[in-house]
């Protein structure tokens, strides 16, 4: 989405991305350097050579940000700019996106992605300390610092007003998804759709991060009630969870763990849930908006959401009709639910219709949209 939200501003304004080195995808390695300058299309971007650790392990996850921070905020307070845009990725680059443009005397925007420090204490990534609730205060004052905070659901909306911050300033732009020229492409009779599908009858897949704030146990136990009963739940994908959750699934035959696939699979990866699984813990509901939503959507395929009633997630689903909503701490329930949708192809055919229906309200390009004139704004 950071690169869109550049491309997309780059097209009426000068755009300089201040970034670390890659350490997302390993394919994408660079040698360390203190700083590098490159231009991608008409963005200019600036890597600086922070760490790249493995991000499975949170101590040396956490390295990278230290480096990266100690790294940027020199050159940040050299670059000339009109607003200063930071997401939360490190978790406190919005506290140093504040604090730059407090320094510099220039409108802030602050784009909430995962909301800290909520998702590390709930994530049970850190324990409830003092330097935490230290952490929470700098947070708040970054919010108050901001002419506008970009948020991708009305949850995570709902959470920020609640700290005491001008409804007005608080705006959703949700990541949207590009349509694609054919939904559901192969239609299940594609090799890659096959292969995903793994033999099961009935396919309850989650395609992408396999993340902290998932509600994983219930999603284990279900799938260890349902074994042999046809149904079986796919990941496709890594995560920092992932070796946890392969690790309690062993043995159960209704789970199959599978590799990230290349950009042009995902259509047919897509095609080949009969329902899409997205799972947030309770607790987590506007912590953590999950944008895997909009490409299921797009495609044309229904969703299950194992989250608290009032995630976003679950609004649009319960208003459009495009999925079913589960209690991410009742796997008998998910259970039941699970055989029931297997046994009646004609209402999950019914919701994947609904998700091709209301995709169209969240195009990439709407999105993109709104958040330049959001940026345009508090410029």
């Amino acid at each position: 989405m950071a690169t869109a939200v550049a491309d997309a501003l780059a097209e009426h304004h000068e755009v300089v991305v201040l970034c670390g080195r890659p350490s997302y995808d390993p394919s994408h390695r660079h040698p360390f350097y203190f700083l590098r300058r490159e231009k991608r299309g008409k963005v200019f971007v600036e890597r600086v050579g922070s760490t790249t650790f493995p991000r499975h392990r949170m101590a040396r996850r956490v390295l990278n940000y230290l480096s990266y921070v100690t790294l940027s905020l020199p050159r940040a307070l050299t670059i000339r700019a009109d607003v200063v845009l930071a997401m939360t990725d490190p978790p406190f680059e919005g506290i140093v996106g504040a604090f730059v443009a407090w320094l510099k005397r220039r409108p802030f925007v602050y784009n909430i992605r995962d909301l800290y420090p909520e998702m590390a204490v709930s994530g049970e990534i850190v324990r409830p300390a003092r330097w935490v609730r230290f952490w929470e205060k700098l947070h708040r004052w970054a919010l108050r610092r901001a002419s506008r905070v970009i948020v991708l659901g009305d949850d995570t909306c709902e959470r920020i007003i609640a700290k005491g911050i001008d409804p007005a300033r608080v705006v959703v732009v949700r990541d949207g998804a590009r349509m694609p020229k054919a939904i559901n492409q192969g239609n299940g009779t594609h090799a890659v759709t096959r292969e995903v599908r793994s033999g099961y009858p009935f396919v309850v897949l989650h395609a992408g991060n396999l993340g902290f704030y998932g509600a994983w146990a219930t999603v284990v136990k279900a799938a260890r009630m349902l074994n042999g009963d046809g149904v079986g739940f796919v990941f496709v994908g890594d995560g920092a969870a992932r070796s946890h959750v392969e690790t309690s699934a062993e043995g159960c035959n209704a789970i199959r763990f599978q590799p990230y696939r290349p950009a042009d699979q995902v259509p047919y990866v897509l095609a080949a849930g009969d329902i899409h699984l997205l799972t947030i813990r309770r607790g987590l509901e506007g912590v953590v908006v999950p944008s895997k939503l909009y490409p299921i959507l797009a495609a044309g395929r229904p969703v299950l959401v194992l989250a608290h009633e009032e995630s976003d997630a679950a609004r649009v689903v319960r208003r459009s009709g495009c999925g079913v909503v589960a209690n991410p701490d009742d796997p008998a329930a998910l259970v039941a639910l699970l055989r029931d949708l297997s046994q009646d192809p004609e209402r999950v055919a019914r919701m994947g219709e609904r998700a091709a229906a209301i995709a169209n309200e969240f195009t990439l390009e709407k999105e993109l949209h709104r958040f330049v004139e959001v940026m345009e704004g508090a410029a």
